[in-house]
């Protein structure tokens, strides 16, 4: 797989950022339809998927095969394109980011679109469709939220001291998540559904960390609200204290991620890592 690229002129990534947010947006028109319908099928992971995550994978193609023909995509609800491995530029997409919220009608779920250069997430948006809040970013350039006309620059805060307040899943309890939880003296909890929801509350200061020490995410839950994150200055790693990759063979995140506020990486990160490290028997 390549490697990260160096630190690109700020600005860089001006059109791919619009394009994400116009692609976003419109995978977000094209689900809400289906918002209230029940119907879904099985994915092989068990998984479900519904009529909305198709219509939005759809919508997200034609915006992306329009204005950036030449870039790979890589989606959710997609089979793998010939040739990614080889490409410099890919699209990174999930279509529904939360379809067990969007099925329960909750509000928390997500269209993620992200773009990855050289193995680096750079540019990415992500859109509430429930509410319409949009999140973009894009490297050198900052992170903001709009709604409603209004827009305002994301710039994530640092955490007071103490325990850090944690953004968790709400879908996918994991008991080494409670481990670390315990380890930290963390005791204020608040679950959320979309990846790109959890990474937004980091963002907006409302939380000041959200851990997912399992293999269970995929690329496609990481690239954009990884760039939103991080342009608004806290981080983001896997649970080793590496940085996520993208454009990989297997598109699993292997180490999970730590999405932290500014600060809080520093004064947790290492109990987490230490944790996740027994877990693992020391291996990788």
């Amino acid at each position: 797989m390549p490697q990260a690229s160096s630190i690109l002129p700020a600005g860089a990534y001006r059109a791919e950022l619009r394009a994400a947010v116009r692609a976003a947006r419109a995978g977000a028109r094209a689900a809400m339809p289906f918002y209230g319908e029940q119907a879904s099928r099985a994915k092989d992971d068990g998984s479900p998927v519904t009529a909305a995550d198709e219509a939005a994978h759809r919508a997200i193609a034609r915006v992306l095969a329009r204005e950036f023909p030449d870039d790979a995509v890589l989606s959710e609800e997609a089979r793998d394109p010939a040739g990614r491995m080889d490409a410099r530029r890919v699209w990174i997409v999930d279509p529904l980011d939360g379809t067990r919220e969007f099925l329960a009608r909750n509000g928390e779920f997500a269209v993620m679109v992200g773009l990855a250069v050289d193995g680096r997430a750079v540019a990415g948006a992500v859109v509430l469709p429930a509410t319409g809040v949009l999140y973009a970013a894009a490297e050198g350039q900052g992170a903001w939220v709009a709604h409603e006309g209004r827009r305002r620059r994301l710039r994530a805060r640092p955490a007071p001291a103490g325990a850090p307040r944690l953004v968790g899943s709400r879908s996918h309890p994991d008991p080494l998540l409670v481990t670390m939880q315990e380890a930290l003296g963390i005791t204020d909890v608040r679950p959320a559904g979309s990846v790109g929801i959890k990474c937004a509350l980091v963002a907006e200061g409302e939380r000041d960390l959200y851990v997912h020490p399992v293999p269970y995410l995929k690329e496609w839950d990481t690239c954009a609200p990884e760039v939103v994150l991080r342009e608004a200055g806290g981080t983001v790693t896997d649970c080793r204290g590496e940085p996520l990759a993208y454009n990989k063979a297997d598109p699993r995140q292997p180490h999970g991620i730590l999405a932290a506020a500014p600060g809080v990486a520093e004064r947790a990160g290492p109990v987490l890592m230490r944790v996740y490290a027994a877990a693992a028997g020391g291996g990788e």
